[in-house]
């Protein structure tokens, strides 16, 4: 019996999974494959975290953990759907949710002083940011657009912004004092062991982070954001923005850096409204405001406060005096400032782009805008494309090339500002990275306030890396490009390495380039405004911005990619597409019973991952399913089958209901299995003939709230019900 292992998320795709599962168990228990639903949700991992809190039947495995070790085994065969990233906010918010249903779980304690503390603190730390993704990816990243999604772009364009020369909006990013420029980096010679320690100039010296192990040939790096150069560079974007008389916004990734960006972000509001926290220094210290969580949580610190009026007064004083804010949410006057996790640079800076270099301001309209980027690590591959788009104007969807990519991730590459590795310093002095022996491996010079961070990237996924690179240009005969900057000290360690491990592979009658970020960035623009197709090659963090990127200008969405993990011991691990798990379409369905989220990703990712188990299991069922679900797939795309974006149309249960059509069809035309092709016969016709009646029932039980009973951990027979309510379509689906 093959298994495919099907995660259970949140939000959006929580919700879809409830009305797509049964279908998807219908359909794979006659072709010999078993569905199971490990539950790697924010709640599921949280729960999963404090098993000494909860009663027997509260308690619940550590799903993400079973499958980390599982995505190390040949047989893993792993379908990941988006899942919330969680701010320290959404933590909170869904502690004191579990703890409302009945779970006695801990405070989250933010500024841990007890020894209780602190452990209670480092178990929420495994829940924060981007926790699912680095256990998971034991292999490199393909992810593409499918042709049949391409294709289908280019006929039906979507809406691009218009590009004006004279736009005014840009790129701020810092000239010193960030990352990039203190970067230092080396290939490690020998297997061994490394702590971080800080060595204070008053003599003082503490342990960051113990003796973890050292593998020969990988390359480590560390860097250091100088917070004081931040702050002056916030106050010259800020005069740069008011000068030109457009919107500022900032542009981070606080759910993958999970340390250093929100830091980065607090600074960023703190020097923005300077003269506030200055003025009520001493109420914000009473109400323990950190600018770090940003004005969201501000606003509810100081609500029933006797100064709430007068600071409220004082910050809509410092934003009418400029420069504008650019907004997340301006029908609910949610600004860019106001909460960390909602400013992710991959999706913000692909929407300004798409717009054509504008963001809403506060009354719902567009406007051009200054974007503080602040480190040089990545603020150049946006302002590559922000120049292009000036020169050439916007791209054309119908004639634009694709940019699939290929990048490196497995075993936790280039993890950067997450929280094992990356410290706000306390004190002067130098952080060292130093060997078991007492050797320095690498220095950097500190002072109170700074970010320190240190990066491990090991040898075996680079190889990888290099092999899949070369594997993916020889099956599509397709240019590929490795975004490497020479002058950066990391991208120098992996150029070295790139160079030899290409020497292992025929080269003949490839085009395979190693080109700095921001002429790698023009090059595959030239290409593919001409219609030519370049495969990225990246690494980890420009995996994930590219990614988002090149699909929301072909597509309109990075939701519909085909991600693929090949995992480096012979598993697979499939994507479901970019996009997030989507916050305000599951709000929309409790308020009205309309969920708006596209399962095109989870079909696609279902097909690659039926192909594997034919490949590995010898599974010809799977096959045959997964040739019929590419028949449904492009039937599906053809007759626009997705959720209709509008009440009273078909949503996302809807978009089910005509898979489920259209994959029955083709397993019923099919003749590679008559058994396959005699049992869904008859689904194809019930389904056919019933189309009618399905679409009124489900059509029929929009309009209304829905209960769910929680948005973190929502009841799953509610659930379930609100998901299916078409008995027409559950007696069918449920009599396969």
């Amino acid at each position: 019996m093959s298994k495919i292992y099907y995660t259970l998320t949140d939000e959006a795709p929580f919700l879809a999974t409830h009305s797509f599962l049964p279908i998807l168990k219908a359909f794979t228990k006659h072709a010999e494959i078993e569905v199971e639903v490990p539950d790697i949700s924010l709640s599921g991992r949280i729960l999963a975290n404090f098993p000494e809190y909860l009663t027997g039947d509260q308690k619940v495995p550590d799903a993400l953990a079973a499958l980390g070790e599982l995505a190390k085994t040949p047989e893993a065969n792993i379908i990941k759907l988006p899942n919330i990233s969680a701010s320290v906010p959404q933590l909170e918010e869904a502690i004191a949710e579990l703890q409302s249903q009945g779970y006695a779980l801990p405070k989250y304690p933010a500024e841990p002083r007890t020894d209780e503390e602190k452990a209670i603190n480092k178990k929420y730390a495994r829940v924060l940011g981007s926790a699912v993704n680095p256990v998971l990816r034991e292999g490199n990243s393909d992810r593409r657009a499918p042709m049949a999604v391409k294709n289908y772009a280019k006929s039906h364009p979507h809406r691009m912004g218009d590009w004006s020369a004279d736009s005014k909006t840009c790129v701020a990013h810092m000239e010193s004092g960030d990352f990039y420029g203190s970067e230092s980096s080396t290939t490690v010679a020998s297997e061994g062991k490394y702590r971080i320690v800080f060595h204070g100039t008053n003599g003082s010296e503490e342990v960051l982070k113990d003796f973890a192990p050292l593998k020969a040939g990988e390359v480590i790096d560390s860097s250091v954001m100088n917070v004081t150069a931040l702050k002056s560079f916030v106050d010259e974007a800020i005069e740069e923005a008011k000068e030109k008389d457009v919107l500022i916004s900032a542009h981070l990734k606080a759910t993958m850096m999970k340390i250093s960006d929100p830091i980065i972000f607090g600074a960023i509001v703190e020097t923005y409204f300077k003269d506030v926290f200055e003025k009520y220094a001493d109420t914000f210290e009473e109400l323990d405001i950190d600018p770090n969580f940003g004005l969201a949580t501000l606003f509810e610190k100081i609500a029933g406060h006797a100064k709430e009026a007068e600071i409220k007064a004082d910050i809509a004083k410092t934003i009418e005096n400029g420069p504008r804010i650019a907004m997340v949410n301006s029908d609910k006057g949610i600004t860019n400032f106001h909460v960390s996790s909602d400013v992710i640079i991959d999706a913000s800076m692909a929407a300004l782009v798409r717009g054509g270099g504008k963001m809403w301001n506060k009354d719902g309209n567009e406007e051009d805008a200054v974007c503080i980027i602040p480190d040089r690590t990545y603020a150049r591959f946006y302002d590559a494309i922000i120049t292009d788009m000036k020169q050439n104007g916007a791209i054309d969807p119908t004639t634009f090339g694709s940019v699939p990519n290929v990048g490196l991730m497995a075993q936790k590459a280039e993890e950067y500002g997450s929280h094992d590795k990356t410290f706000q310093i306390v004190g002067e002095g130098n952080v060292k990275v130093e060997d078991e022996n007492g050797n320095v491996l690498l220095e950097q010079r500190v002072n109170t306030g700074d970010i320190f961070r240190m990066c491990q990237t090991k040898d075996d996924p680079i190889r990888d890396w290099v092999k899949l690179a070369v594997t993916r240009a020889r099956l599509s005969n397709t240019p590929a490009i490795f975004w490497l900057d020479k002058d950066r000290a990391h991208d120098s360690q992996i150029i070295a390495k790139v160079e030899e491990y290409l020497q292992d592979h025929d080269l003949s009658g490839l085009d395979i380039r190693i080109m700095d970020v921001p002429d790698a960035m023009l090059e595959t623009l030239r290409r593919a405004r001409e219609g030519k197709d370049t495969i990225a090659v990246s690494g980890n963090v420009l995996r994930d911005y590219l990614t988002d990127m090149f699909p929301i200008l072909e597509l309109g969405t990075s939701a519909k990619m085909l991600s693929i993990v090949p995992l480096m011991n012979g598993g697979g691990l499939f994507e479901t597409g970019a996009g997030g798990s989507a916050p305000k379409h599951i709000q929309q369905f409790v308020d009205v019973g309309y969920l708006r989220w596209d399962s095109l990703g989870e079909f696609l990712a279902l097909q690659a991952s039926f192909e594997h188990l034919a490949q590995t299991q010898d599974n010809k069922k799977a096959q045959i399913l997964a040739d019929a679900l590419d028949e449904a797939n492009s039937k599906f795309l053809e007759t626009n089958k997705s959720p209709a974006r509008k009440l009273g149309y078909i949503d996302n249960r809807g978009s089910h209901f005509y898979l489920a059509m259209y994959w029955a069809e083709a397993l019923a035309d099919q003749n590679a299995d008559a058994e396959l092709a005699e049992k869904f016969a008859p689904v194809s016709k019930a389904l056919q003939e019933h189309e009618t009646v399905i679409n009124e029932e489900l059509i029929g039980a929009q309009g209304k709230p829905q209960d769910i009973g929680g948005y973190y951990r929502p009841d799953s027979e509610k659930t379930f019900a609100a998901m299916r309510p078409s008995a027409t379509l559950n007696a069918i689906v449920d009599g396969i």
